[in-house]
């Protein structure tokens, strides 16, 4: 004989309707868990792979959140914070300037039309380029610097510079860029770097500003530097002409195609918005 048959039948309704309520608020919580742990890993999916919309974290990857178009978009850290470093995400202007800036991992031959449409338009620009570039690309090095560019440092390995913790390990791997610099051009190597894949801690900041680096992130990007998968050029014109905003430090990728078939439109267009261009140089200069 079952237990509820000794039970009075307002006590066996009372703890059945208890046991309803109870299983009720376990499904409840179970569903905000759920929830919760699946927004946690997409959260942190779109953080490793569109790094250029990731939402504001703690050092060591650089993030964006971008609130509304034409206006700069929310950053790991502030103006304020990266100037104690000598680093910079975007100016903090109303004037409608831009700085144009390209990550050069390697070359597939799509830096010459970069190049093209960048002295057809007179705009400056800054090649950050790692230690095989340079040893393999030196003509375009060369052009690079003879046609008013500037080449800044992007470490000689790509490295994970968050991981570098001593002074020596992080030292070498500029220092060695900035050598092969200057047996293709002669010259040294202007200080400015840029973290590869916008990773970094304050204390890296710290170690490029002792070295008398300025650091430069940026405040508008695009998923553009899947060889084999590239963006098209409604895709491409979308986020970029959508999200540009005074001040704003465009990170493109100098191995894309797409960059290279549609930056002679791109800057028209930037310029019939009334952007002009302007160096990190002339950043550097306003800022200190």
């Amino acid at each position: 004989m079952s237990q509820s048959e000794f039970m009075p039948r307002k006590q066996f309704s009372f703890q059945k309707s208890q046991w309803k309520r109870v299983k009720k608020i376990t499904h409840t919580v179970l569903l905000f868990a759920m929830a919760f742990l699946i927004g946690n890993l997409t959260a942190r999916a779109k953080n490793h792979f569109f790094p250029e919309i990731a939402m504001t974290s703690a050092e060591g990857n650089w993030g964006l959140s971008f609130q509304q178009d034409g206006e700069p978009p929310i950053a790991n850290a502030s103006y304020e914070e990266l100037k104690k470093y000598n680093a910079y995400y975007a100016e903090d202007t109303d004037e409608k300037v831009l700085y144009l800036t390209f990550d050069a991992g390697f070359e597939n031959g799509n830096t010459p039309a970069i190049l093209d449409a960048l002295k057809k338009h007179h705009v400056p620009a800054t090649f950050f380029v790692v230690g095989t570039y340079l040893e393999k690309n030196a003509d375009l090095i060369k052009r690079m610097r003879e046609e008013g560019h500037t080449v800044g440092n992007h470490t000689y390995h790509h490295p994970d510079m968050s991981q570098i913790a001593t002074k020596e390990a992080f030292e070498k791997e500029l220092k060695d860029v900035e050598t092969q610099y200057k047996q293709i051009t002669g010259e040294e190597m202007t200080r400015f770097y840029r973290p590869p894949q916008g990773k970094y801690n304050e204390a890296n900041l710290q170690m490029a500003k002792d070295m008398g680096y300025h650091t430069f992130f940026w405040s508008l990007a695009y998923v553009d530097w899947y060889e084999n998968n590239q963006p098209t050029k409604e895709e491409a014109f979308e986020k970029l002409l959508g999200r540009v905003h005074p001040g704003a430090i465009i990170l493109l990728h100098s191995t894309s195609k797409t960059n290279a078939e549609i930056l002679d439109e791109l800057l028209s267009k930037w310029e019939e918005m009334g952007y002009t261009f302007k160096t990190l140089n002339q950043l550097t200069e306003t800022a200190s």
